[in-house]
Order: C-alpha cells, then structure tokens, then sequence
C-alpha cells in the first residue's frame, strides 16, 4: 500500500537530472514524494519510529541554538510518545507512555529478523535500544502503529482535536503567499487557491509555516523572502534578503536493490502474500504480513572504517526488508523508486517473486548538499530540486564500505542458514569495472540510488551571524516578525536516522514556543491593566481571522 500511495500523480515529484547518482532511473531523476493530505508524509511513510542521535541535538546547540540540546529536546520526545513495548516503556529517562503518539513493535516478522539481530551479535554488536541510551547496535524496529494499523500524525493529534472551536481545516487549498504589512515587514496572513477562487486569511499574531522541507522554502521565495537574485529572475518583489532559503538540502539516501536469495519460502513475495487467509488474519487479530510495513523488520547503526568506533555516533544504518524490489514481480516497487524498464529487466527480472531479503545501507550524515530553485512565480508550478546526492567524496566512501558492510550480514552463520547467497548480477553501466572491487561499488552506489525521502535543511536555523540561517533558536524568520517555520526544513544537520520523530519533537517544541510567547504577553497586559489576568491568558479560544475572496478564477496559465 506505501508504494501504491507514493506513485499516484499528486505526490509524485523528480529531481532535476544529474550525472552524481540516480543513473537507474528514468531520465536520471530522483523521485520524491510529499503527504498532500491531512497528515502530511506521516500518511505515506514507513512508521518508523527513530529520534536520531543524542550528538545530533548536541551539535545543533553548538551551532549557536540554545534550548535545542539532547536533554533539551528529550521532553519533547517523551511527550508525544505511548510506548506500547512494557520492556522499553521501563525506562521512563528515554521514553513515554500516555502520549497521543503510538508506538510499538512490530505485530508480524519473518524468521529473518530474530536472525538479523544475531549477525548483528556475531559481527560484535549488542542488542540495543536505539532510541535509548545508545544507538549503535542492531534492534527490532519500533513501529507508528496501533492494532496493526498505520498511526499518522493526523490520526494521532489531529483527531483528538477536530471538535475544538478554534481549529479550522482548509481542504482541497493550495497555500500560494505569505502576506507581509508593505512598512514593517510583518506577516499578516496568507493567500491560497480553494476551488478555483484566490481567498486570503488574516493572522492577528503569528502565520506558522509547516509545508515541509521543499514546500516551505518554496513558499517563503514566492513570498519575496529568499536569495535576491533568485527572486529577481522569476519577477518576485523582495521583502527581504535570505539567501540561506533552499539551500542546505540534506537527505539520506541507500544503495537499493542489495537482494539475498535464500532456499526457504518465509519471505514476503507479494503472490503468496494476497489471499483469503492474511486478509481474514488481519481483520479478525490485527497482525500478521499485512501489517508489514514494506517488509521492514529490523535495524542496525553500524560504524565504518571513517566513523570514530568509541564515539556512539554510526554512520551507517541497515534496514533489513524480508522483501525486496523483485518480491512483488516488478509491478509496484520499480515504479515507485523510478527505475528504468531496462535496469530492471537486466538486473532484476531473473528473480521476480523469489524469496529473498534485503539489506539496505543508507548513509547517516552525508556531506553532499542539494538545494531548490523557483522554476516561475506561479505557485502551481514545482520548483526545481537538485539533490547533489554523492558530490562530496567523502560520502562516496561511506556509502561504499556500507555496502561492504551489508554483504557481510548475508556471509554470518546466522543468515546462512538459510542459504543466504548475494544476487551478484553486475549493474549494466558498471560491467567495465572489475566486481567487488572500490571502484565497481563507486560506480554501483550511484546508479540504483535510493532516496528515504528525508529531505530537511532547506530553511536552517541558526543564530543571526550565520549568514545561511533563516530562522533563530526560537523558529522566526530572520527580517519578517510574525513568522515561523516549524518542519524539517529548519535542521542545521539532518538527524541519524528516520526524521518523522524529529520532526513531531520540533513540533512539540515549537508549539510550547508559541504559547509561552503569546501566554506571557497576556499575562504582562493583564497585569499593566490591572484586568482578569486568567481570562487574558486563555490563547486557547479562536483568534479573530478575516477572510477576503477573489471570484475570478485562478488558473494555471500564470507565467
């Protein structure tokens, strides 16, 4: 179902072609998926519960943000979680329950996955938590589920919410600008396009932007907040000089297509997977395959050769899959990840439907750094994406003693005894080069290229003598009072790991942020005004929002 979701026309965005990676797919473009639904990406990704690394958020406050430390943001963490796992729900430093946020293990795995975290324990590795005390170590999955069914975050805090008085939902509205006072510079409001008809709301303190790592740049350029001479070649009137918007661009990216043939059928191959007996096992006990995300099952954050072993902070991570590209016979997967008909029929088609499992290498903290352009001022048209995957020489090489890394899973005893072999077929723009060699994986890492869609960075935040930050500590944008950012767009380094629990901490976070503000200047006028100071604290009641239309309709043909 993730699959099916992430190539509908509506989610679906590409790169620009370039030569650094992505050499499998169609025109040499990237896919890229975004949550255009109430949810956001949460809707369509893996449920994968991972909050990073503790030198993440360390790192982030020595960059000049105060109150963005581990043990600052720990709370955070915490507060949105309900740790179904008693074991893990023990240890009440690293985690919550009673959260609006489920987590929990997975309800179904393979044989594959017990047998996963042994190799990890041959290779000499401990059984760890990885959102607790330390990361580097193999573990099973913790998963956004409840009763086996996806746990999105409009399902989790959305929901609960839908009844308050002051909570309006616009659906079907395409945010377009934000409007900004002409003098002062202020964010007023915002305009967007709802059936056709240009409409306009009105803020009477804060326009919060959470459109996400691509969307949230865009719109903050199309405003006039932005590079100078980028806005001056679309047309777009500055309003004020930030050239650290869209740049920055950061994501983690994995070698796909890493597949292990075994000789038992206790994989998931999508044929013997859809039939009467899952589906009834999963309406009646909420478990078994269906409830498989992708086949995910287990996880490893391993140390190569450039990570400092002592340190705690990998930098590779393993996903290992009881599935792979060719487990539902080429029908859904190649085309989500965008893959050409003849790479795949070259390198894939031999094993459609066999049995197999998957160790995907995906690289922690890459050096490379992408960013995004306005393709026009018309705000229907994407802007364009330049990943820049594999650029910096560094990450070349950490991506190619991952992949090393993640052949030796399938040579431990633990995988063998399966009859684990490695699917060695060479890639087709890589035959010149000797197999198994640096120079072959160099090669190989940048043509089955595959993006975790953890696009983030693009509106950085830092403090005011950086001159690539956009947002300060507190997430207001630099030069335009009235406005914040709250998504991953603002991460100075994306995080060691999934970014979906990060992002619901930054959140939590910035939420208290807003709320202490606005509760404080209550507080200070009810006492200047000798007033009820309780009533003049409640922010939660609706603000007072003026909407204006525009009948003509909005159509697309803008330039």
């Amino acid at each position: 179902m993730d699959n099916d979701l992430r190539v509908t026309k509506c989610e679906c965005e590409q790169t620009q072609p370039q030569q650094s990676a992505c050499q499998a797919m169609k025109d040499k473009r990237c896919r890229w998926t975004r949550g255009k639904v109430l949810g956001g990406s949460s809707v369509l990704n893996t449920m994968l519960y991972i909050r990073g690394n503790r030198r993440d958020f360390d790192q982030w406050a020595s960059f000049g943000n105060p109150g963005w430390s581990y043990e600052d943001v720990l709370p955070y963490f915490r507060k949105s979680e309900d740790q179904r796992n008693p074991y893990l729900a023990r240890s009440k430093r690293y985690h919550g329950t009673g959260g609006l946020w489920t987590v929990q293990d997975a309800p179904y795995n393979t044989p594959l996955g017990p047998a996963f975290l042994q190799a990890g324990e041959e290779m000499g590795y401990d059984i760890v938590d990885v959102n607790g005390e330390q990361q580097t170590g193999f573990a099973f999955y913790q998963f956004n589920m409840r009763r086996g069914s996806r746990c999105s975050t409009a399902k989790s805090f959305l929901r609960p919410a839908r009844l308050r008085k002051n909570l309006h939902v616009a659906l079907f509205a395409h945010v377009t600008k934000v409007l900004t006072h002409p003098q002062t510079k202020r964010a007023i409001g915002v305009q967007f396009i709802r059936d056709g008809i240009l409409q306009t709301v009105y803020a009477t303190r804060e326009v919060i932007l959470s459109a996400g790592a691509l969307a949230s740049p865009h719109l903050l350029m199309l405003s006039g907040i932005g590079p100078a001479e980028e806005l001056q070649r679309v047309g777009i009137p500055l309003v004020y000089n930030a050239p650290g918007v869209g740049q920055n661009l950061q994501d983690h990216i994995a070698v796909g297509g890493l597949a292990f043939l075994i000789d038992y059928p206790i994989s998931i191959v999508m044929k013997r997977l859809v039939n009467i007996n899952t589906a009834l096992r999963y309406a009646v006990t909420e478990d078994g395959p269906l409830t498989s995300s992708v086949g995910l099952e287990a996880v490893a954050f391993i140390n190569t050769k450039y990570a400092n072993s002592s340190d705690d902070w990998p930098d590779i991570n393993f996903m290992l899959t009881s599935a792979s590209v060719m487990s539902d016979g080429g029908s859904q997967v190649r085309i989500a990840h965008g893959l050409t008909d003849e790479f795949y029929n070259e390198v894939y088609s031999e094993i459609n439907n066999r049995d197999v499992f998957g160790v995907f290498p995906m690289m922690l903290r890459p050096k490379s750094r992408g960013f995004i352009k306005l393709a026009s001022k018309n705000p229907l048209r994407y802007p364009l994406l330049y990943h820049n995957y594999l650029t910096h020489p560094d990450d070349v090489n950490v991506l190619r003693e991952g992949v090393k890394a993640a052949i030796a899973v399938g040579e431990t005893q633990a995988m063998k005894r399966f009859g684990a072999r490695f699917w060695s077929k060479k890639l087709p723009n890589c035959r010149h080069l000797p197999h198994f060699t640096d120079d072959y994986w160099d090669c190989a890492i940048r043509q089955y290229t595959m993006t975790i869609y953890h696009m983030s960075g693009t509106v950085k935040m830092g403090p005011p003598s950086d001159p690539w930050a956009v947002v300060d500590s507190q997430l207001r944008v630099y030069g335009v009072p009235g406005l914040r950012v709250i998504d991953a767009s603002i991460m100075p380094t994306i995080t060691n790991g999934n970014i979906h629990a990060p992002v619901v901490m930054i959140a939590e976070k910035g939420a208290d942020m807003i709320k202490e503000l606005w509760l404080d200047a209550a507080q200070y006028r009810a006492k200047r005004s000798g007033g009820d100071e309780s009533a003049a604290c409640n922010i939660t009641e609706a603000s007072t929002i003026r909407y204006t239309t525009e009948r003509d309709s909005y159509t697309k043909g803008v330039s």
